[in-house]
């Protein structure tokens, strides 16, 4: 039985909706007509996938499995239309994305001196959309920092690098040359991901804040509502005149891996892949290049 892409992205909106009648309106057609779809995707996968009743609508255990795989696959087939149009229109382009800190250049010379008439693009990404821009093919290829959903990707570690405390201006450990994790345990955490990927070993309550990003963790850290940390490289892209960096040694490193969609394999990407592993190294010390200056424990 092949699913079918079209009854799928009506159900992923009913799902983001539950509500059959904002879904019909999202997709531009009648309710009925996308009530009968979704009998028919239950039908072709032998499944119940959503409950409803007096109360309005919930997904069940099938449908909050077939939600998760949904978004991957979605991405995918798009990423297939993007890089058919791409070729379609004669194009050599290589989209490479990459993390604040991490520095292309070393892969990007390996690989064009073995691709001349291919053109590297690249495209500074956040860590919310890491996964996304690789699965929806607006990157083919990427340099990204744990954690990330390694749902339909392949993810390869690269190196690890240091990570730098991150302190209000006024905190009691400023100007400290270094600090330790027992320095800082029980101090309220600022973090942009799941509290199971805080780096640290030593407990540390949330903050309570939902973050987005580097910017918005630096300007809690900068009111005082709690510390971070930040991977050693990407300092020299993220500064704030309230906010310090000091090292911390005993931190565990920070993993930068290379990512690309399981899908989205080919022989350019793959001699990408090739010449990112092969420079490796030389990206590792030109990350750590003498572009940041902690000095006293401030970066201006």
């Amino acid at each position: 039985m092949d699913l079918d892409l079209r009854k799928l992205r009506y159900f992923v909106a009913v799902a983001e909706q539950l509500h059959f009648g904002r879904a019909a309106d999202e997709l531009h057609i009648a309710q009925p007509v996308l009530s009968r779809q979704i009998r028919a995707l239950e039908q072709d996968l032998g499944a119940s996938l959503f409950t409803r009743d007096r109360h309005g609508v919930e997904l069940t255990d099938a449908g909050r499995q077939l939600l998760a795989d949904a978004g991957p696959l979605l991405a995918s087939t798009h990423a297939v239309r993007r890089r058919v149009s791409v070729a379609a229109r004669g194009s050599r382009r290589l989209m490479v994305g990459f993390r604040a800190g991490i520095p292309v250049i070393p892969a990007a010379r390996a690989f064009e001196a073995r691709h001349p008439d291919v053109v590297v693009d690249v495209q500074r990404i956040e860590g919310d959309d890491q996964a996304t821009m690789l699965l929806d093919g607006r990157i083919d290829i990427a340099y990204v920092r744990l954690p990330i959903d390694e749902t339909g990707l392949r993810v390869t570690p690269l190196y690890t690098e240091p990570r730098v405390a991150v302190l209000p201006a006024g905190h009691r450990l400023a100007g400290k040359e270094e600090v330790t994790e027992a320095d800082l345990a029980g101090e309220p955490l600022v973090w942009h991901a799941d509290p199971s990927t805080q780096p640290t070993r030593r407990p540390h309550p949330n903050a309570g804040y939902l973050v987005r990003g580097v910017d918005e963790t630096l300007e809690h850290v900068a009111a005082g509502r709690g510390i971070s940390f930040l991977a050693r490289s990407a300092t020299v892209f993220y500064s704030h005149p309230d906010v310090v960096y000091v090292p911390i040694p005993d931190l565990a490193p920070e993993q930068v891996c290379l990512a690309v969609a399981a899908s989205g394999t080919s022989p350019v990407i793959e001699d990408f892949f090739g010449a990112a592993q092969a420079t490796a190294e030389i990206t590792a010390e030109c990350g750590n290049y003498e572009m940041w200056q902690l000095g006293s424990g401030a970066v201006s």
